[in-house]
């Protein structure tokens, strides 16, 4: 039923991009590490770099003059290593305040699926004793995310070209390891770009 539900979901979503405006595509680069959700925020420029890349596809679904409500579609990759490769797929809706003529602030939640492939040898022993790769293709898992992030729009003659962002992101991947790592969380930092698609 839960799968019925999401791809109705998804469905419908996807019917709206032809009827929204202002819509855009990103691409991202990004870095990411295990801990508690807010916590080691400046490990994220320092240490434990688990380098990885994204790219979406957004529209607004409300435009004011001070604020938007908008969604994004995103798909990705990105690895860490001794744990895993990671292929996330999500979508978020968020707010966008703009904050002056050309800063905006931001901020987004969402969920999705990650396929998760082990980063080291998975091995099981079959009945002779004989270890034998048990790696397989990885394993499907939740993603539940929370970003909150600043834009700045480049414009020329009143037209928006690009909008480069840094997005600080929390997530939470589900269930990890069943038996004793059930969540599995994430601080992610995001540096990208915006990039509005023609009417």
């Amino acid at each position: 039923m839960k799968k019925i539900l999401t791809a109705v979901f998804i469905l419908v979503s996807l019917q709206t991009f032809s009827q929204r405006q202002q819509k855009f595509v990103s691409l991202a680069i990004t870095t990411n590490h295990t801990a508690y959700p807010f916590a080691s925020f400046g490990k994220l420029f320092v240490k434990d770099f688990h380098p990885g890349i994204e790219a979406g596809y957004g529209f607004n679904w409300k435009t004011k003059p001070k604020h938007d409500w908008y969604q994004t579609f995103k798909g990705g990759y990105f690895y860490h290593r001794f744990v895993q490769h990671a292929i996330p797929l999500y979508t978020q809706f968020g707010y966008r305040y703009k904050w002056k003529d050309h800063l905006q602030l931001t901020s987004a939640v969402g969920g999705g699926y990650l396929h998760s492939i082990p980063a080291t040898a998975v091995l099981k022993a079959d009945n002779d004793g004989t270890y034998k790769n048990a790696k397989g293709i990885g394993r499907g898992q939740a993603l539940i995310n929370l970003s909150f992030g600043a834009q700045y729009m480049i414009k020329k003659n009143d037209r928006v070209l690009f909008t480069p962002f840094v997005n600080y992101v929390q997530q939470l991947q589900t269930p990890f390891i069943k038996s004793y790592v059930p969540l599995l969380p994430y601080n992610s930092l995001q540096l990208g770009i915006n990039i509005p698609v023609k009417k």
